[in-house]
C-alpha cells in the first residue's frame, strides 16, 4: 500500500490542503527526505527535473514555523525569477493555512514594494542577486533565519550565483538548517554543500536513464530550407503546452514571425524583454491561450509547468547537460511527454556523439542518420594517460 503524506508526519490541514489540489500520493524523494527535514535535520536531496523536488522542502517549512516567528525566518534561494514565483505559488495554499506569510524577491520589480512585503514575510523565496541587493540596503535582515533552501543548486552555479549565495549565508546564523535540492550533488555542487550544512542527511533519487524516462526522444534531420516547415507540421499535431529551444533572443523573435505565417500563434521569452513581458507571455503560455512559447535556454530555466507535452530544440543545446535541462521541461511529475530535436546535416557529427553519450543512439539512428565517430583529442606530449600525437607529416620544400 503507497504511503500518504498523513503517514510521512504531514499534518492534517496541510494534507488536505494538498488533497484539494489532487496531490495524494508522495513521490520518491518526497517520501525520501520528508522524516529528516521535519526534524530539521540539514537535507542534501539529488532527484532528477521535475520529480516533485519542491514540495519536498515547502511542507517541512510550513510545519516547522509558527505565526510569531522572525520574519524571514525561512529563505529559498531559486537561480531564476520564473522559478521564484513558482516555488511561491507551491507555498501558498499550505502557508495561509499555518498562518505564515510568504513573498517573492526578484530583479526587474519595484525594490520599495519588494522590500515592504519581505519585512513582514516568514518566507522569502527570491534570486540571489535581488535578495543581496535588499540586505546590503538595510531593507531585510536576514539574522533570524531558521532555514536556508538551494533550489535547483546545479544551476545557481551554472549561472554564476555563486559568489552572491556566499555573502548572503555570511549574513546568516550558522545553527540554521540548511537544505540542498538539486539534480546532482557532484563536483563544485557538492563541494558546495559541504561547506553549507552540518551532518546533511543524503537523498538521492537514482535512475538508470541518463535522461527522463518518461519522454519519447526523437531526432529529424531537416535543411535551412525545411526546418520552420517540420517545426510548423510538429506543432499543429494533436499536443499540449509546446516549449521550442532556440540559441539566441533575436532568434526567438524571428521564429515567433515566421510560425505566425505558418498559421501558428506562439510568444517568445528571452531575457531582452522586460519582467512584466515574460510574465505576461509565461501567464499566457500557462493559461493555455498560447500553446507555443519559443525561449532561449536563459529564459526557460527553471521553468516547471506540468502541462507541458512536448519540448523541441529548433536549435540543438550546445552539451549533454543543456539536452537533459531542457527535454526535462515535459514528462513533470510522472506525466509522459515527447522531446524532439531537429538536426541540420553540418550538426549530425556533434549531434549524435549527444546522442549516443546519452544512451539515444538507437533513437537518432532510427531517423536514419548515423552515429558519427567519437573525437579523439591528441596530447601534445607522451603521457601516461595521454594518447599519442598523430604523426608529423615531413614537410616538402
Amino acid at each position: 500500500m503507497s504511503q500518504t503524506f498523513r503517514d510521512l508526519g504531514v499534518s492534517a490541514p496541510v494534507a488536505e490542503a494538498l488533497g484539494k489540489r489532487g496531490i495524494i500520493t508522495p513521490f520518491a524523494i518526497q517520501t525520501l527526505v520528508m522524516e529528516d527535514a521535519l526534524a530539521q535535520h540539514d537535507v542534501l536531496a539529488k532527484s532528477r527535473t521535475g520529480s516533485g523536488k519542491t514540495l519536498g522542502f515547502v511542507l517541512p517549512i510550513v510545519e516547522n514555523l509558527r505565526p510569531g516567528d522572525p520574519q524571514p525566518s525561512a529563505v529559498i534561494l531559486t537561480p531564476t525569477r520564473e522559478l521564484a514565483l513558482q516555488v511561491t505559488d507551491e507555498f501558498v495554499d499550505v502557508a495561509r493555512i499555518k498562518n505564515l506569510r510568504v513573498t517573492t524577491v526578484y530583479g526587474g520589480a519595484s525594490v520599495q514594494d519588494q522590500a515592504r512585503l519581505a519585512g513582514r514575510a516568514h518566507i522569502i523565496v527570491a534570486t540571489p542577486g535581488r535578495l543581496e541587493d535588499l540586505a546590503n540596503r538595510g531593507m531585510v535582515g536576514l539574522g533570524k533565519v531558521k532555514v536556508l533552501v538551494l533550489d535547483e543548486a546545479d544551476r545557481m552555479l551554472d549561472m554564476g550565483f555563486q559568489p552572491q549565495v556566499n555573502r548572503l549565508v555570511t549574513r546568516m546564523p550558522t545553527d540554521r538548517q540548511t537544505m540542498f535540492f538539486s539534480a546532482t550533488l557532484d563536483g563544485d555542487v557538492g563541494r558546495l554543500a559541504r561547506r553549507y550544512t552540518r551532518d546533511a542527511r543524503r537523498h538521492e533519487v537514482e535512475s538508470p536513464m541518463l535522461t527522463v524516462e518518461e519522454v519519447e526522444h526523437r531526432f529529424l534531420p531537416v535543411t535551412t530550407a525545411t526546418k520552420v516547415l517540420t517545426l510548423a507540421t510538429e506543432l499543429k499535431e494533436d499536443r499540449g503546452l509546446a516549449l521550442v529551444f532556440v540559441r539566441t533572443k533575436r532568434g526567438a523573435d524571428r521564429l515567433v514571425t515566421r510560425l505566425k505565417n505558418q498559421g501558428i500563434k506562439a510568444v517568445a521569452m528571452h531575457g531582452d524583454l522586460t519582467q512584466g513581458a515574460r510574465q505576461k507571455a509565461l501567464a499566457r503560455f500557462e493559461a493555455g491561450q498560447v500553446t507555443t512559447l519559443v525561449a532561449t535556454d536563459v529564459a526557460a530555466r527553471g521553468l516547471d509547468l506540468d502541462d507541458i507535452t512536448h519540448v523541441i530544440n529548433f536549435d540543438p543545446p550546445d552539451d549533454d547537460k543543456s539536452y537533459v535541462h531542457r527535454v526535462g521541461r515535459t514528462a513533470r511529475a510522472g506525466r509522459n511527454g515527447t522531446g524532439v530535436t531537429l538536426v541540420l546535416p553540418d550538426q549530425r557529427a556533434d549531434v549524435s556523439r549527444m546522442a549516443a553519450r546519452l544512451q539515444l543512439d538507437k533513437e537518432f539512428q532510427d531517423a536514419g542518420m548515423t552515429i558519427a565517430p567519437p573525437t579523439v583529442v591528441y596530447s601534445s606530449h607522451r603521457g601516461r594517460n595521454s594518447m599519442l600525437a598523430p604523426p608529423r607529416r615531413k614537410r616538402r620544400f
